[in-house]
């Protein structure tokens, strides 16, 4: 008796929980409801008209609910179009902050006339497979009538409109407004800049006489005989000084590129040159002695180094031209 009565206590507690577990989801399931509406169901062929789409659920506190949407293509059946279809919006209840609806909208044509059914859209709410399915729509779509009994008449074209140049203002204007205020600004800027610019005074250009070659090539061996440079013992920068000076006078007195040439080149360069053969032979001692001093480490004697600066005098003042300077 005792175990007949524990296994009638454990029947019953197996069905008080499968009850409870119908009715939790008879509850759930009156609580989630699903619509689908058309603000119309009678149109013109083309025209399109709403499809609006709803699901109510609830939500209870500190629990979730997964919705599966009915995936809708371009088409819901071959003779009913999709043209557009809205985002999902959420709406919570004002009554019940745990009741809320998503609503989605489409809008919808058809090219063909006749009745046409529109099937139901499932939706699903978490686990459950079965789905939940709208009602299904009917949607009526007339054509346009036609009276047989008129000639069929033909297409009339459109209507010309003339276009003038007034016209094109009234549609521009804001383009006539800018070009005229950019002209008007550019204008104004001419007559700032030509009536307050300064004039500058005419320029006077000053010509300085130009000095003869010899001349500067005078004053600088009488500035080297003032320093004494080889009574001090600075046989090597004397002669580099003396050297610099002759090539310097032979670039601007002959055009010879003097400074850049060896000693060889400049004599060279004097073979098409009209010149005593003292004056060649006093450069040519001049040259060579300042090359054996800079390069070889050659100690001249004192009269060397003084016929060396009289050789510079000799030669200038052998080979100079005279030159006159015109003032006006």
């Amino acid at each position: 008796m005792k175990n007949k009565w524990r296994l009638i206590q454990s029947y019953g507690k197996t069905f008080v929980l499968f009850a409870l577990l119908c009715v939790s989801f008879i509850s759930s399931a009156q609580e989630t409801k699903v619509n689908a509406t058309l603000n119309s169901n009678n149109i013109q062929i083309g025209q399109q008209i709403k499809l609006e789409l709803s699901i109510q659920y609830r939500v209870d506190k500190g629990k979730q609910v997964n919705i599966i949407w009915p995936e809708i293509n371009d088409t819901i059946r071959k003779e009913v179009e999709v043209v557009s279809q809205s985002k999902i919006d959420t709406i919570v209840s004002k009554n019940d902050p745990f009741l809320f609806t998503q609503t989605k909208t489409l809008f919808v044509t058809s090219f063909d006339s006749g009745y046409w059914a529109i099937p139901p859209f499932k939706f699903f709410v978490n686990t459950d497979t079965n789905g939940i399915l709208t009602s299904p729509l009917l949607l009526q779509v007339n054509t346009i009538p036609v009276d047989t009994t008129v000639a069929i008449k033909t297409i009339k074209p459109p209507y010309e409109e003339q276009y003038t140049w007034l016209d094109w203002l009234k549609d521009n204007m804001i383009v006539v407004y800018v070009g005229i205020a950019a002209i008007l600004s550019i204008i104004i800027a001419i007559f700032i800049i030509r009536h307050f610019r300064k004039v500058p005074p005419p320029m006077v250009r000053v010509e300085v006489p130009k000095i003869p070659a010899h001349i500067i090539a005078l004053e600088k061996l009488e500035k080297l005989t003032n320093e004494k440079l080889w009574q001090n013992g600075k046989l090597k920068q004397y002669h580099i000084a003396i050297t610099d000076i002759i090539r310097e006078y032979i670039e601007n007195r002959f055009k010879i590129q003097a400074l850049e040439q060896t000693t060889d080149e400049i004599l060279f360069g004097f073979r098409n040159i009209a010149m005593d053969d003292e004056s060649r032979q006093k450069l040519k001692q001049v040259l060579i002695l300042g090359d054996l001093v800079k390069f070889a480490k050659e100690q001249p004697l004192p009269n060397e180094n003084e016929k060396s600066l009289q050789n510079c005098y000799d030669f200038i003042n052998g080979t100079k031209r005279e030159e006159t300077v015109d003032n006006k």
